[in-house]
């Protein structure tokens, strides 16, 4: 079977100030490469709008009528002194959310192996009620809750990569027994959770914290010994990637020693557990990476290993 990939233009709609790292051209440089030839056997598909159900399953009705209200006429709001909304941003975070209920959708009923959802903004940090760093829902949890509701599957796992702490996630899913969140990120770093001692009500938190400067062979011990034993006892029936990219060496929002090596390593390593207990169900979904070759590059070296399962 083949690996879909999920657009939407909408995701370029989402508009930020000159020099604001989370920017359009993020989804073009990506959008670029994946257009390269050895993409070609790539099933691709166009993101439709996240439906109000899924969502309201993670973040509450008053939320989500509030964020669409926030979105202005013209110009920008400022939600943080980082998070910002355009009049295109809330329409791109419903795609962004749609997408990736919809990749859910294609890989629980076998019509594709696995699939990557490029859109933005990303979402891992987004809080029940709390929009911030950059992200305005959570598509991840939102995927998660629609995979258990649609399918009745009762374990999902989510891993993030992503060089900051899904903070957001980790909140949604702390008294989860049913769903797992496994997170290697920078720390001490924006937003000051993930610590190892953070483990949830349920002890289906596990968080694998790294330090500035640490390399790729530091990463893969943290996945080797901390992440991966985890998630294969955990034994989940889905696995959600939360594909941050920008623990890269070249990101310039950090400051770990990733190359597209370690990415790939990460991915055959998560896609060899899938295989193992969950029929190879992954559904990857674009969170961060802020220099553009970089992320372009990564991006294309994840999205190459997952059309290998």
């Amino acid at each position: 079977m083949s690996t879909l990939l999920v657009t939407h233009p909408a995701g370029l709609k989402h508009l930020t100030p000159e020099g604001h790292p989370e920017r359009a051209d993020r989804l073009r440089v990506v959008d670029r490469i994946l257009e390269q030839e050895k993409f070609s056997l790539l099933a691709r598909d166009l993101a439709p709008k996240g439906e109000r159900e899924d969502i309201i399953r993670i973040h509450p009705a008053d939320f989500v009528d509030a964020m669409g209200a926030a979105a202005p006429a013209e110009g920008i709001v400022r939600i943080d002194s980082d998070t910002i909304m355009s009049p295109g941003s809330w329409n791109a975070a419903l795609y962004a959310v749609g997408g990736a209920c919809f990749a859910v959708d294609e890989v629980m009923e076998g019509k594709v192996a696995n699939a990557f959802v490029a859109m933005r903004p990303p979402g891992h940090h987004c809080e029940p009620r709390k929009p911030m760093g950059f992200c305005l829902l959570n598509q991840a949890a939102i995927a998660a809750r629609h995979a258990q509701a649609k399918y009745g599957i009762e374990r999902v796992a989510i891993v993030d990569f992503d060089v900051h702490h899904g903070n957001g996630t980790q909140a949604i899913f702390w008294d989860d027994p049913t769903v797992m969140y496994c997170s290697t990120h920078e720390m001490p770093l924006f937003p000051g959770t993930g610590a190892l001692s953070e483990t949830g009500t349920a002890d289906t938190i596990v968080n694998a914290p790294l330090r500035a400067g640490d390399d790729g062979v530091a990463f893969r011990e943290a996945m080797l010994t901390r992440i991966l034993p985890r998630l294969e006892a955990f034994h989940p029936e889905l696995i959600i990637i939360s594909a941050g990219f920008d623990a890269h060496k070249d990101d310039p929002m950090a400051n770990m020693l990733l190359v597209e090596a370690d990415f790939v390593w990460a991915t055959q390593k998560l896609m060899d557990v899938a295989d193992r207990i969950c029929n190879g169900r992954i559904v990857s979904l674009l969170e961060g990476g802020y220099d553009l070759t970089a992320l372009a590059n990564s991006a294309a070296a994840h999205v190459t290993t997952l059309m290998r399962g």
